[in-house]
């Protein structure tokens, strides 16, 4: 196989002839979203995967997303595409900080956020996603909730539930919060006539300047259905370069150059090919008491309308 197309040819084939399911997040390579089966945020993938007839599951994404995955859909054989993909918010907290935390304030809901591993959402109360998070809080009768493990996600949502006493821990995704205000200051002058559009992991001061505020999915389809024909696009860059593609007459700028995510660009189309072919990738093996404990605090996002 000499070019691209030719692996994704492969990879097609086997899939086909191996019953196989391939999940992409948003944030991968082109190369594989392309032959993907769903693309999207990572909650709404491991749904998807759940409501597959294949037997067999890749994961092109991280790996609290293929532990996800797991949780819902525990009779699959559940594939890490890249075994050193993992996620530096996932892993900022564990069980010995949150049960110390839970100690502490154990009058709080403990509310964790989807990119958080599958071993912590064991001990947690419910779980959130970006675009369901604000909607999920306001249906928690509590009035205190311990948010973990995003500050900037939970400072957005206590913005909007201001009946809410919502507590934050430090942490958070470090690509999203490397960007400063006057880098968002900057590119909306580079820029006059384009929307800013960014994801709630951003900085506090840096939402606040965004003409809108939302998950991956919400930013793209903004995007895509607003009449206006410009937008800097604040969160991983390849959101850019996808609307781009998608929207070839509406012009997308990057907000940071930096706001590049390192463990998505780990996985490539070879390490695709290499897992579906069983010589590669990592199969995803979790204890049956981590799966149940870990799946009430979803389906209790799920109760509340997530």
């Amino acid at each position: 196989m000499n070019n691209i197309r030719d692996i994704q040819d492969e990879i097609l084939r086997i899939k086909k002839e191996r019953n196989v399911c391939i999940l992409a997040h948003s944030y991968v390579a082109k190369e594989i979203i392309e032959i993907a089966d769903y693309t999207g945020d990572s909650f709404m993938l491991s749904k998807a995967a759940a409501d597959t007839e294949c037997d067999t599951v890749i994961m092109c994404g991280v790996r609290f997303m293929a532990e996800t995955v797991k949780i819902l859909s525990p009779q699959k054989k559940v594939y890490l595409a890249n075994p050193d993909a993992g996620c530096s918010m996932a892993d900022q907290m564990d069980k010995e900080l949150i049960s110390q935390l839970k100690e502490r304030y154990p009058d709080h809901t403990v509310v964790a956020y989807i990119n958080t591993t599958a071993d912590l959402k064991t001990i947690c109360d419910v779980c959130v996603t970006s675009s369901s998070a604000v909607k999920i809080c306001s249906q928690i009768k509590n009035k205190n909730i311990l948010f973990i493990p995003d500050c900037n996600l939970g400072d957005y949502v206590a913005k909007q539930l201001p009946d809410k006493n919502i507590r934050l821990v430090k942490g958070g995704c470090p690509i999203h919060a490397r960007v400063e205000k006057r880098e968002a200051e900057a590119a909306k002058k580079a820029h006059p006539d384009a929307l800013l559009l960014v994801h709630p992991e951003c900085l506090p001061e840096v939402a606040s300047l965004a003409d809108y505020v939302g998950s991956t999915t919400g930013i793209m389809n903004f995007a895509k259905s607003s009449e206006s024909r410009e937008f800097i696009i604040g969160t991983e860059n390849n959101i850019a370069e996808l609307l781009q593609y998608e929207c070839p007459d509406k012009r997308f700028y990057c907000l940071s150059k930096d706001m590049i995510c390192s463990n998505m660009k780990m996985i490539t189309l070879p390490d695709l090919y290499s897992c579906i072919k069983g010589n590669g990738g990592e199969e995803i093996l979790l204890e049956s008491q981590t799966i149940s404990d870990a799946k009430k605090c979803i389906d209790k996002m799920i109760e509340l309308g997530g």
